[in-house]
């Protein structure tokens, strides 16, 4: 599959909890963004924070106000990944008025940090 082709059918739509590692990420133009590294949530509580992406350009997050729709064969995402924001222990202080963005960011980068 090309960066440009999207599936002609995603499948049916999934939760947070159960969308795979590795599924396709597509932004709302059909270009493929990457894959799913991993979904950031809080099952105990029910919440959804985003997902951590893989991309050409290294990991971005995808907060959950940005992601259009889970589904079985792929992710449609408001954003190409070049606007997606970087995970970081300290995010950039333009992002700081964003309780939400600041959050998930953080919690992204903590997973990528801790030890396998």
């Amino acid at each position: 599959m090309t960066d440009k082709e999207q599936p002609q059918d995603l499948g049916a739509p999934v939760s947070y909890l159960v969308l795979a590692d590795g599924t396709p990420v597509f932004d709302r133009a059909g270009d493929r963004v990457g894959e799913v590294e991993h979904v950031l949530a809080d099952e105990g509580a029910d919440v959804f924070h985003g997902l951590l992406l893989k991309t050409a350009m290294g990991h971005r997050f995808a907060r959950a106000s940005l992601v259009d729709g889970l589904y079985q064969h792929g992710v449609i995402v408001a954003a190409p990944a070049a606007e997606l924001p970087e995970p970081s222990a300290d995010p950039p202080a333009r992002l700081a008025d964003d309780d939400g963005l600041r959050h998930g960011l953080k919690k992204a980068w903590d997973w990528l940090m801790q030890p396998r």
